[in-house]
């Protein structure tokens, strides 16, 4: 017993040596887009940024294309702490944080440029203090861009009465739905998997979607007329464990805070250039890009905003004002 205790005596000195390093922490970060997805590198640069600014008390795993399950399972996961950080489209805190659902309304934002004016300022903090601030279980630090959603389809929209019939495939949300409907078309909610094929088979007529997407999912493949309507400018939190968040120190807090805006800034640049790209790419394959004059669609899309945006309506006043 006494050479036991004198073990353990003898071990103590070294335990509070180590009391430095009480805060070192390996942090997953799940993300449901491939590697090399301008989310990804940003969240990677971020990573590192905070490995060597911590001295490598903070480490970073990665794990992109969503190995670690669909968003809504990354959440939950990270809502237990078994995922530290990820990055989340608003469609899944939107029923946990009504707020966020202002920037889901159809052309709440003028163009990408308002957006991002928003998000940069007083407006996008507090809809990520909202988030911080409610029973989500997750810490809002950060707002990615999710790019600009114009409409695609096989037959080409040049004004809004051309869309009169068509069937547009869009998210699983009443909004987008009642969205197109307004527009004339029939709303389709459908997996992004299935677009393809449904595209293919003539289920559906069309959808909706940033450049990247409409190339990496070979959607261009059977829709080749791609009309810029800037419907919907979609920005996603990158968010931390509540759990995870409170095992860091105060230093750390700030550390992260701090990275994850510089991750912000990062991230719009990379997703120009991604943008940019593919947009040549799509072009190359003969996608006809088509702008259009947004008025009437935003005009037919009124009844939406007013029905969805009852409750935010200080808040889009306040949209409406950022310059």
């Amino acid at each position: 017993m006494d050479f036991k205790r004198t073990l353990l005596v003898a071990a103590l000195p070294l335990t509070f040596l180590f009391t430095g390093a009480a805060h070192a922490l390996e942090i997953k970060f799940a993300d449901i887009h491939p590697a090399g997805y301008p989310t990804v590198v940003a969240e990677e640069n971020m990573g590192k940024a905070l490995t060597k600014e911590s001295n490598g008390e903070l480490t970073f795993k990665y794990f992109p294309g969503g190995v670690l399950g669909s968003e809504k399972e990354v959440v939950e996961q990270a809502q237990v702490g078994a995922i530290q950080m990820t990055r989340v489209s608003l469609g899944i805190v939107g029923p946990v944080v009504p707020d966020v659902n202002v920037f889901n309304l159809p052309f709440v934002f003028r163009d990408q440029a308002h957006m991002r004016k928003v998000i940069d300022g007083e407006i996008g903090d507090e809809i990520l203090a909202k988030i911080t601030d409610s029973e989500f279980g997750l810490v809002a630090l950060a707002w990615m861009d999710g790019g600009t959603r114009n409409l695609y389809t096989k037959k080409p929209v040049r004004k809004i009465e051309d869309l009169k019939g068509m069937k547009i495939r869009v998210q699983g949300n009443p909004l987008f739905i009642d969205a197109f409907n307004e527009m004339g078309a029939n709303g389709i909610a459908m997996d992004t998997g299935e677009i393809f094929s449904a595209l293919q088979t003539g289920v559906i007529d069309g959808a909706e979607n940033n450049p990247p997407t409409l190339l990496e999912h070979n959607h261009f493949q059977n829709a080749k007329y791609y009309t810029l309507t800037e419907h919907l400018i979609l920005p996603e939190p990158i968010v931390m464990s509540k759990i995870t968040w409170n095992k860091l120190t105060p230093a750390q807090q700030v550390m992260v805070k701090n990275a994850a805006k510089v991750a912000q800034a990062d991230e719009r640049v990379l997703w120009d250039k991604k943008s940019a790209s593919s947009e040549e790419k799509l072009k190359a394959a003969g996608v006809e890009f088509i702008t259009v004059d947004k008025k009437p669609f935003y005009d037919a899309t009124a009844p939406v905003r007013a029905k969805y945006g009852q409750a935010y309506a200080d808040i889009i006043k306040r949209i409406d004002a950022v310059e």
